[in-house]
């Protein structure tokens, strides 16, 4: 079972980290890269992103974006917004796919969440097709809400009861 820690990026050093991080080219049409995130995090900004790169040891392997508690109001005016907690990006570099580090990782973020005011559940997005990360997040957890949002299947995990399926 892989360990890992989050750590917030904060510096330009940080930054630098993350940016040679890649998923494995048939992935490409599911995960934005950590540039392309990077850049959406200033632009919507109003979605209270928060990012970490996961480490294991001292070994960069991956990059995590959520949505931080995004407050209610917001929420019923922006019909773009998902959350007030949502998984906006869950990153791991093709060298270290199919080793824990995915599931560690969001491990550390729900342990995060169970800290964070009225953070009952977590939901995320998936698109479809071959390849796509939504069995992925079923395993751990997730269940779809039936909801569509960006083309993709909505999916929420229970973080009230301890209900993730954390290994």
């Amino acid at each position: 079972m892989a360990t890992v820690q989050l750590l917030d990026i904060v510096t330009e050093a940080d930054r630098a980290a993350v940016m040679g991080l890649r998923v494995k080219p048939e992935q490409d049409r599911f995960v934005e890269s950590v540039e392309g995130s990077l850049r959406e995090a200033v632009v919507e900004a109003r979605a209270c992103p928060r990012m970490w790169s996961v480490h294991d040891d001292d070994q960069v392997v991956g990059f995590v974006m959520i949505s931080d508690g995004i407050p209610p109001e917001r929420l019923a005016e922006d019909g773009d917004l998902i959350g007030p907690y949502y998984l906006w990006r869950l990153l791991i570099d093709e060298r270290y796919q199919r080793r824990g580090f995915g599931t560690a990782a969001l491990d550390r973020v729900v342990e995060y969440l169970r800290t964070r005011p009225n953070a009952d559940a977590l939901l995320t997005s998936a698109g479809q097709g071959e390849g796509g990360p939504q069995p992925f997040y079923e395993r751990y957890g997730f269940v779809p809400t039936g909801e569509m949002k960006f083309g993709e299947v909505v999916l929420r995990l229970d973080l009230s009861s301890g209900a993730s399926k954390s290994r």
